[in-house]
């Protein structure tokens, strides 16, 4: 597939956001800060939470909702920039609403029933405005912290945990917003969950498995963000053994690959009047790479 670059010199690109003006509003999870891109390659510095900004989107009121992940210590390995375990100031992950036009930044959420959040990772808004995201948990040199799927209200008051378990990264709605969709990181597949109300979804008859699989990503391939195209196929970010994008179908299980030239291509947005324009963060390099893709993609329920 063909791309161009629209910027370089990012910290680890992530959480791409399409917004209507043409411009992406992204996190630099190694610099802790919010950037926006736009079309001329300019940038802009929205906000600077610290931490590790990692997913992001936009909520009813506008403001930018993100998850942060705490931090990592950061390895340089032949010119990319690779994350590791907790960074050595960390202390929790968090949930923030981000004023765009003023920076401000608040922290919604911290913990869950006594427990701190580890490493919320990805985020999506439904149609009432609540919003589903994954904690991918956290890693440390000698044991690792767990963390699942949850959902929240933009009001800082309402916390749901759905579902608890290790490696959840990219998450996102079908078109109908009956069914949440997962990917579960390290081993390599996207469980779909059937949603029963705000925050539940319907139970596996293994509890300890579950959800259901729709696809399965063969080899040594590691699963990160992801986005729902409009046909209801699932656009997954894959990393290295075959890094780029894989177009999963969740009705069949097919996946058609698209490479793209970064060993951790972490994510995609949609955007642009048709909905084609695709925003890919090829974050080990630090660039953002913009595409015209073949189909288009889910309009969101928010945007600015």
């Amino acid at each position: 597939m063909e791309f161009q670059i629209l910027a370089e010199g990012l910290a680890f690109p992530e959480g791409p956001v399409f917004m209507d003006d043409g411009s992406v509003i992204l996190v630099e999870i190694a610099k802790g800060e919010i950037t926006r891109v736009k079309r001329d390659s300019t940038k802009q510095t929205i906000a600077k939470p610290g931490g590790g900004p990692n997913g992001a989107a936009i909520g009813p009121d506008g403001a930018l909702y993100v998850c942060n992940n705490g931090g990592f210590k950061w390895a340089e390995i032949e010119g990319m920039m690779i994350p590791g375990n907790a960074a050595a100031d960390y202390t929790t992950g968090r949930i923030e609403r981000i004023d765009i036009a003023t920076g401000k930044v608040e922290r919604l959420y911290d913990s869950y029933e006594g427990f701190s959040l580890s490493g919320p990772n990805d985020i999506v808004f439904d149609a009432a405005g609540g919003f589903w995201f994954t904690d991918l948990g956290k890693h440390y040199d000698h044991h690792s912290d767990h963390g699942g799927i949850y959902y929240g209200t933009p009001d800082g008051k309402s916390l749901k945990r759905a579902v608890y378990g290790p490696d959840f990264n990219g998450i996102g709605l079908s078109p109908d917003g009956k069914t949440v969709y997962a990917a579960v990181c390290s081993r390599c597949y996207i469980l779909a969950f059937d949603i029963t109300g705000p925050g539940e979804v319907a139970p596996s008859p293994l509890a300890a498995v579950p959800g259901r699989l729709v696809a399965d990503f063969p080899g040594r391939i590691l699963l990160d963000s992801l986005a729902i195209l409009a046909s209801g196929k699932i656009a997954q970010a894959t990393l290295v053994d075959r890094p780029g994008i894989g177009v999963a179908d969740p009705a069949t299980g097919e996946i058609v690959y698209h490479a793209f030239p970064d060993l951790l291509t972490t994510n995609i947005a949609f955007g642009g009047a048709d909905m084609r324009d695709a925003a890919i963060t090829l974050s080990t390099t630090g660039k953002l790479a913009l595409a015209r893709w073949d189909e288009p993609g889910l309009r969101l329920n928010f945007n600015a």
